[in-house]
């Protein structure tokens, strides 16, 4: 389906079972099925285009950059020399787009399980990829996330894990777990870095919680930060495992010369005003942190309800 203009169609994002915001469907540009999901890429007032995958948005034209530079910048600047960088998921290419604007990486290896949501985002999400995928420095494998990390001898300075929200059920439980932060940390350098997104803290407040312990059960160092994403209506949070660097650690100067150093083209949403608010935890955030000790393994994974 491609290009069909509308009346009134509302877009119902689920935030739990019982809560959830709504939007009206000006357009649909695309909808379809492919064997892992359903995709559309559809057209609202505020935020222009957006894509929804599984019926959960996962960003829009007007917001995109906001998640996109803060999942990315924190880690890869943390890192002195980040070269070789792994992006598990992130079909949009946007995640790519923002680890190919750092002048030190020679090479980046983005793996997504599903190839018909990398074709619709290079012909209907132009605005994310900016050309990502064509880079020289790039290379897309179609491939599970988990498989090609147990699989590969490659190591690298950075992993990101931009992946859909683990939902009751469905393949992304198992890239949430004890083991498979233990793959990650296998294919990482001595001095690597991760960071995944790991949902909401106000929708299902353990969820995070939970990921972010699994986390730090596996690396010396873990991190969590979160942003204030609009499309979403909520709070998001990422979380970092790291052995050496610590992002929340750098300074004002720090930041402020590796972006002008390191950084190649503009960051709408990042800098180190940014970052310090991003890393500045509220009480109630620190407080569920401090009182949740689950972890997520393979054999009980951590899931959002909706």
């Amino acid at each position: 389906m491609s290009s069909v203009s509308l009346g009134w169609l509302w877009l119902v994002d689920w935030l739990s079972p019982t809560e959830g915001t709504t939007r009206a469907l000006k357009r649909i540009v695309y909808f379809g099925n492919t064997e892992y999901q359903s995709i559309l890429v559809g057209e609202v007032d505020v935020f222009g285009k957006v894509l929804v995958i599984d019926g959960k948005t996962q960003s829009t034209e007007g917001d995109e950059w906001i998640y996109h530079e803060a999942l990315v910048h924190p880690v890869m600047l943390a890192h002195p020399e980040p070269k070789k960088v792994l992006v598990l998921g992130g079909g949009e290419g946007a995640t790519l787009r923002e680890v190919l604007k750092h002048k030190t990486v020679e090479r980046a290896v983005m793996v997504d399980i599903d190839e018909e949501m990398i074709e619709v985002a290079k012909k209907h999400l132009s605005e994310w990829h900016r050309g990502s995928f064509y880079d020289p420095r790039a290379e897309v494998v179609i491939a599970d996330g988990r498989e090609y990390l147990e699989k590969t001898r490659e190591k690298f300075d950075v992993v990101i894990a931009d992946l859909t929200d683990p939902l009751e059920g469905c393949p992304s439980m198992r890239l949430y777990t004890l083991e498979f932060y233990e793959l990650v940390r296998k294919v990482l350098e001595d001095d690597g870095i991760f960071v995944t997104q790991s949902t909401s803290p106000l929708s299902e407040e353990r969820v995070f919680a939970i990921i972010y312990n699994t986390v730090k059960k596996v690396f010396p160092l873990a991190r969590l930060y979160t942003v204030f994403v609009p499309s979403f209506s909520v709070l998001w949070s990422f979380t970092v495992g790291s052995v050496a660097h610590d992002p929340a650690a750098l300074s004002r100067d720090e930041v402020e010369e590796m972006i002008k150093s390191r950084i190649e083209g503009e960051l709408k949403f990042y800098d180190y005003d940014a970052h310090l608010h991003m890393f500045s935890l509220p009480k109630h955030i620190k407080k569920v942190l401090e009182e949740t000790s689950t972890i997520s393994t393979d054999e009980e994974p951590v899931y959002l309800r909706a």
